[in-house]
């Protein structure tokens, strides 16, 4: 009997045993529907160019993370003066990929298409505005980046500087900004702030204007690739140089050597009355002069203020995703947080002071730039963005031969069959 019962509680032990086995081996293999084991610590690198956000971006991100405990997201911001372009191509050589980056469009898709996962089904598509979709949708019809937002640059300008010179209406026409320049310089006021030291303030920024000026711009840019287009003899490039000519007459000191934190410093601290930049300064702006009373110009190059008379309005960049992430889904599902929570949404309009590219998401706590975005946008008065459709690198080395035409070591003839040259080469 004894030896009966000892071989029963054998068994029943080892049963309990293998039940333990079974139920912990079931435990430590199950995923969750990313394939993630459940409870494991994921960690999303993510790689963006937006210097004016790193902090507020970082601090979304301590949200989103406290929100969901097993993610961790690295932060890793390169811009300013920095070659975001060349850093993240350096990463995928490095082996280092990050999960979540930023891509322009156009033709920058085409360069990366390879490596971007397809988000035409994910759940904030159907908010996109029209404009926001153009520059990551493929000749298939897919889409491959969420937009960032919308944003607008021109001449940011001081009112109560203006004010000051006696200037009562704000100038819409060329002739009208050079008067406006020559009463500033007459009140001891220096016109512009003007950051030639940063190549993608005069290599895109400014150097678009005279490709958005096209009658019709894509058609030109699309005849500089099939070679019927060209700029030298091109009137809108002719009229590039007046404006040109302008701010580097009425500039602050040493322009060539002045860097993007500067030029924004001297405008804000009232040291110059316009800035050629956007609304992404506005933050930066803010923080130096928080009762600063300010609003946008156009870049004007002629009188004629049907066409003088616009902003340049359109997609900075965009946020894709690595399609060979280890973590997919949850890539894709921090993004979709970013527009469709009330967290998301606050910072985008309230920190980041964003012109959201959603129908979902008010464009609340804007400040006076993106106030004066959003009229120009309304009152239909706006060009294009279109250096996204130009060679990879042109507009680096379109900068280097604006900053050499700035320097006075070519002429202006020089300077646009430089233009040419690059174009020709890297097309």
């Amino acid at each position: 009997m004894k030896r009966i019962l000892l071989l029963l509680t054998m068994v029943l032990v080892v049963g309990i045993f293998a039940a333990c086995s079974s139920k912990d081996s079931s435990s430590s293999g199950s995923e969750d529907d990313g394939g993630e084991k459940e409870g494991e610590k994921i960690t999303l690198n993510l790689m963006q160019f937006k210097v004016e956000i790193a902090d507020q971006l970082q601090a979304m991100i301590d949200e989103y993370e406290k929100e969901h405990p097993n993610i961790e997201i690295k932060l890793e911001t390169v811009g300013g003066g920095a070659d975001y372009g060349a850093a993240l191509k350096a990463k995928f050589a490095s082996g280092e990929e990050p999960d979540i980056f930023n891509n322009g469009g156009f033709k920058e898709l085409e360069l990366w298409k390879e490596r971007l996962a397809d988000l035409s089904n994910e759940p904030w598509v159907e908010h996109v505005l029209p404009i926001g979709k153009v520059p990551m949708t493929d000749t298939d019809g897919k889409l491959y980046g969420m937009p960032v937002n919308l944003e607008g640059y021109g001449f940011v300008y001081n009112k109560d500087l203006f004010e000051k010179a006696g200037i009562t209406e704000p100038p819409k026409t060329f002739s009208e900004l050079k008067a406006a320049a020559e009463k500033l310089e007459a009140a001891g006021i220096t016109p512009f702030a003007a950051g030639y030291g940063e190549w993608w303030v005069v290599g895109q920024h400014l150097l678009n204007i005279p490709f958005a000026q096209q009658d019709d711009p894509v058609a030109f840019i699309e005849g500089l690739y099939a070679g019927t287009e060209k700029f030298v003899g091109n009137k809108h490039f002719e009229d590039f140089k007046n404006v040109l000519d302008l701010e580097l007459k009425y500039a602050n000191d040493n322009p060539l050597t002045t860097d993007y934190n500067t030029q924004v410093t001297l405008f804000a601290s009232g040291e110059t009355a316009m800035l050629q930049q956007g609304n992404w300064t506005e933050n930066m702006i803010y923080e130096v002069n928080p009762e600063i009373n300010m609003g946008f110009l156009p870049i004007a190059m002629t009188d004629d203020e049907a066409s003088a008379n616009r902003l340049p309005v359109g997609v900075p960049n965009n946020w894709v995703v690595n399609k060979n992430s280890e973590h997919l889904q949850e890539a894709k599902d921090f993004l979709n947080w970013m527009v469709s929570s009330d967290t998301g949404k606050r910072y985008i309009t309230e920190e980041f002071a964003f012109i959201p590219a959603f129908d979902n998401i008010e464009p609340t706590g804007l400040g006076d730039l993106g106030l004066s975005i959003l009229e120009y946008s309304k009152d239909d008065k706006t060009v294009p963005w279109t250096w996204f459709r130009w060679p990879d690198g042109a507009n680096m080395e379109k900068a280097a031969a604006i900053q050499e035409y700035a320097a006075g070591k070519i002429d202006y003839e020089t300077l646009l069959t430089r233009f040419q040259e690059t174009w020709d080469n890297l097309k």
